[in-house]
């Protein structure tokens, strides 16, 4: 390499260093000042309610607000018509301890947040995308796939609660399976014959988009993994690591009906992982069977009662609609019912 050739690769290093220190200087300046917009309107709101009270579209609580859009657009410009004074307003009354607010989160996060009118899901998504960073695209997105009521069929409402309150929680494995588990990134038409290969790769080609679905801690590790016993060979679909949870996650595709050999395979696949592949200080792994249909007493049955480790979840390659996501999950519910 020449004298000019290395005085080109110290300038390129040069500009690249700089360059991030600009970009992390505009993320903090950005960070502060959303931070200090969605404290303002936290302000605003609450001022509005003390001089309204309850009753905003009261007369008093009417001109009052007028007013107020009036004063502050003639002197600060948009943003403060009377219909987003009221969300200011809104705003404080569903969030009404200010130290509870999130600087991850933007107003437009907020106004997201505000639609949910169950105050326990409002606050575990407000937790869990705040910890995730979603965007207020992907806040919506989970909402509208019930992210939350999906958790609920896999554990209490008294341990979510417990997890909001919590700043450090210890997940279960059940906190890491979503039944039902929606694709519709994958961008599959309904009714529409796919190979497990074509799912799998569908899935690595939509990765971060899979990440999202899952939830927090996942991170890719193996697309089939291969490995040998007594000389045959094994693969397994996908493998990821969840630093969370502190264990493997192992993925077998079926794109039919899950039987009981779907369940035993995965089965040896989790005992495999638990011999031969933990690492010091890992947990024990978990085996997840994504299949287009679940059978519910083929699970109940082929599994022992104390199973913590293997899984079943329906997948949906679309988006179904709200009605469809409620009647699976009350299925899932008179599902525990009967057991």
């Amino acid at each position: 390499m020449n004298e000019i050739e290395v005085f080109d690769n110290n300038q390129q290093e040069t500009y690249r260093s700089i360059r991030n220190s600009v970009i992390n200087a505009q993320g903090k300046v950005y960070s502060a000042v959303n931070s200090a917009m969605v404290n303002a309107y936290w302000e605003i709101g609450e001022q509005i309610y003390k001089a309204c009270g309850e009753n905003d579209r009261a007369e008093y609580g009417k001109n009052l607000l007028n007013f107020l859009s009036d004063k502050l657009t003639s002197e600060f410009g948009k943003g403060y018509t009377v219909r987003n004074l009221r969300n200011m307003r809104q705003f404080y009354l569903m969030f009404p301890k200010r130290h509870t607010l999130c600087a991850e989160l933007s107003w437009s996060h907020y106004r997201v947040l505000m639609r949910i009118p169950d105050k326990t899901a409002r606050e575990f998504y407000t937790e869990e995308c705040a910890k995730s960073m979603w965007s207020v695209r992907q806040l919506e997105r989970q909402i509208h796939t019930m992210y939350y009521q999906r958790l609920l069929a896999s554990r209490d409402k008294e341990s979510v609660a417990a997890e909001i309150q919590t700043t450090e929680p210890k997940p279960e494995y059940e906190k890491a399976i979503k039944d039902p588990c929606v694709m519709e990134f994958l961008q599959i038409k309904p009714d529409t014959h796919v190979y497990e290969s074509d799912i799998e790769q569908a899935l690595l080609d939509h990765l971060q988009e899979f990440l999202l679905e899952l939830g927090r801690g996942f991170s890719f590790v193996a697309r089939q993994k291969r490995f040998t016993v007594d000389g045959q060979d094994f693969f397994i679909d996908l493998v990821f690591y969840n630093y969370i949870l502190k264990c493997f996650v192992l993925f077998d595709l079926k794109t039919g009906t899950l039987t009981h050999q779907d369940l035993g395979q995965m089965q040896m696949y989790v005992n495999y992982y638990t011999r031969e592949l933990m690492n010091e200080g890992d947990k024990p792994p978990i085996g997840i069977v994504l299949c287009a249909e679940k059978n519910d007493a083929i699970v109940k049955y082929t599994l022992p009662e104390d199973n913590d480790q293997i899984f079943a979840s329906k997948y949906y390659t679309y988006l179904p609609t709200e009605e469809e996501l409620k009647r699976e999950l009350r299925l899932d519910e008179f599902r525990k019912l009967d057991e």
